[in-house]
């Protein structure tokens, strides 16, 4: 039996890069945790999608969905609710240097967060996975987050999960302990998961989980303290894929 974690936090953004929520439960499949990512915005002149970190004011927008029905809500209060259906266009767009196809979608949201951002964007049916830069979860331990808040002097990055945007945050007692878990299974709630490589961090970590605003300089302390790969980027965290599918519910 594969030994069993326990997840303290867990949560995604239906649409990539705005809000990562903080979930009461996930459920897990071979594809991820459903509905994360389900979404995203596109700049339809230059078929590419949008990314946090060249835009991280997406961060201060709440988007929350049921089914097709989407709902956004931005940093100034103005919001809307509709259902994001899909008008029959694809468009192919470059994701990391991938093409990925996505479904145009119709609806108000579009318009709304194109005048937030002072930009033409739309907003696209993501298949699953196809927005995503590595394994489809990402798992951090609870002793690695009070590590960083010990060591940058911020003792709010130990609460501030969705900083790092991971699928789950498991109860550990030694910092980065989870680094040494690559191939290893354990059980999540009804999941199975199996541990991949460690994540690269990028810098959306110095930019306020809920306002988007840059408030620490938490990237050039991971690049002092923890290894970094070729292009720089410090690791912190690891990849995770679902093996035997399952809820997944928040012990608090």
């Amino acid at each position: 039996m594969p030994e069993e974690l326990v997840v303290r936090r867990a949560g995604f953004a239906p649409v990539k890069g705005m809000r990562h929520l903080a979930l009461e439960a996930v459920e897990l499949d071979a594809r991820g945790a459903v509905g994360d990512r389900a979404w995203c915005l596109v700049d339809p002149d230059e078929a590419r999608v949008l990314k946090t970190v060249q835009h991280p004011s997406l961060i201060g927008v709440v988007a929350r969905a049921e089914g097709d029905v989407l709902d956004l809500t931005l940093p100034t209060g103005d919001a809307t609710r509709a259902t994001a259906g899909r008008t029959g266009e694809t468009i192919t767009c470059d994701y990391w240097g991938r093409a990925v196809e996505l479904d145009l979608t119709d609806g108000p949201h579009g318009e709304l967060v194109s005048d937030w951002l002072g930009r033409r964007v739309r907003v696209a049916a993501a298949p699953r996975g196809g927005v995503v830069f590595g394994d489809p979860l990402t798992v951090v331990g609870t002793a690695s987050l009070r590590e960083l808040a010990r060591r940058t002097g911020h003792a709010e990055l130990a609460d501030q999960a969705g900083r790092l945007r991971a699928t789950l945050v498991v109860e550990t007692d030694e910092p980065y302990v989870e680094d040494s878990w690559a191939g290893r299974e354990f059980s999540v709630g009804d999941a199975v998961v199996c541990v991949g490589g460690p994540v690269p961090r990028c810098a959306v970590i110095d930019h306020h989980p809920e306002t988007g605003a840059k408030d620490v300089r938490l990237l050039a302390a991971l690049v002092r303290a923890r290894p970094t790969n070729r292009a720089g980027e410090p690791m912190l965290g690891v990849y995770a894929t679902c093996v035997a599918p399952g809820r997944v519910v928040v012990s608090r």
